[in-house]
């Protein structure tokens, strides 16, 4: 186990925050988490991932904890239904490339997400029509309050866009392990436009013979066309939620398109269950003429125009909260809606 003092966290968050923890430790067994005297430790307690959905407004006074838990065990690879134990360390695009390369079907739709698996339960990560709770049955946990270990079925994580029961736990559960269900039945998700293209497929198209990694390596190929690698410009991925507006709502967005960009003008949308609308946030950023925009270091990306990145490799935190403002703000203005953030702010 790793216990370090006044600890800095640039490498553990992807924006790339020059910032300091009181006390940061990381443990590689669920028995060195369970010797953890929390009562002792400098408060708040936070538990983090790879950093790549948060964004740190400053020091952090407390106590940061990270999984280096990495097991992985395939229950029964006979079966269709592939049972599968993740430690919560597992680096998440690390695991699908090992799935795919297995020809199992489930995740390859998440490819590319930076991330480990114990914050992806936590936020229910999902890209192209996929979400994590499609492929969960089960989150094994640590209970902080009652120093013991629990498990959760996917019912009792209470899933929902980009939220789960954890977010509102207050820190109480720490993520150890998940049991997913993956499949070698052949199951391609290509709803979406983009990835149909990069598969060379027409939209009439219903292929046969695909393979998960095939999928894997078109999502990957979308991904890079639009998104910076963090490895290289400061982000946190997607800054902004999808809003999921009322039809009165929608009604008033396609409204005010038609009559600044003529009558013909399409609004992508996505109908939801009781006749909501998501709207995607990165199309009304960038009809608001958002892309590039950019506050001291920190800028809307180009490419894409639901991040934000730290353009010059020493933003501070107030320049991407700018950022962020000026969006929102212009995004209201413009279509009445109000901007959720997706990033974690600390």
């Amino acid at each position: 186990m790793l216990v370090m003092d006044n600890y800095s966290l640039k490498e553990h968050n992807t924006f790339g925050m020059d910032v300091k923890c009181a006390k940061y430790i990381q443990y590689s067994s669920v028995s060195e988490l369970e010797s953890i005297d929390f009562d002792s430790l400098p408060k708040p307690v936070k538990h983090i991932g790879a950093g790549s959905n948060l964004l740190f407004t400053g020091d952090f006074p407390g106590t940061v904890l990270h999984s280096a838990i990495t097991t992985v065990k395939y229950v029964d690879m006979g079966l269709e239904e592939v049972p599968v134990m993740v430690g919560s360390g597992v680096v998440v695009d690390d695991f699908i490339a090992e799935t795919c390369g297995y020809g199992l079907w489930g995740m390859e739709n998440l490819s590319l997400i930076p991330g480990e698996m114990g914050a992806a339960a936590v936020q229910n990560i999902g890209a192209y029509g996929v979400e994590f709770k499609d492929v969960v049955s089960g989150v094994v946990c640590y209970d902080i309050q009652e120093r013991r270990k629990v498990k959760f079925s996917v019912q009792e994580c209470a899933y929902a866009y980009r939220d789960s029961m954890f977010k509102h736990a207050e820190g109480r559960y720490i993520v150890t392990s998940l049991l997913l269900r993956l499949s070698r039945a052949y199951k391609p998700r290509l709803e979406y436009k983009g990835v149909r293209e990069a598969l060379g497929l027409s939209p009439d198209d219903q292929p046969a013979d695909l393979s998960p990694k095939q999928v894997r390596d078109a999502i990957i190929g979308v991904r890079n066309s639009k998104l910076p690698d963090p490895k290289e410009t400061g982000s946190a991925g997607s800054f902004f939620m999808n809003p999921i507006v009322s039809p009165l709502q929608f009604a008033h967005i396609i409204d005010v398109a038609r009559a600044e960009w003529g009558p013909d003008v399409k609004v992508p949308h996505f109908i939801l269950d009781g006749g909501f609308v998501k709207v995607p946030a990165a199309w009304m950023i960038d009809r608001c003429g958002m892309k590039g925009v950019s506050v001291g270091g920190a800028a809307v990306y180009e490419k894409q125009p639901l991040v934000i990145v730290n353009a010059s490799g020493s933003a501070t935190a107030a320049d991407v909260l700018a950022v962020e403002r000026r969006v929102i703000e212009a995004v209201e203005q413009k279509f009445a809606v109000t901007l959720r953030p997706e990033v974690e702010h600390i």
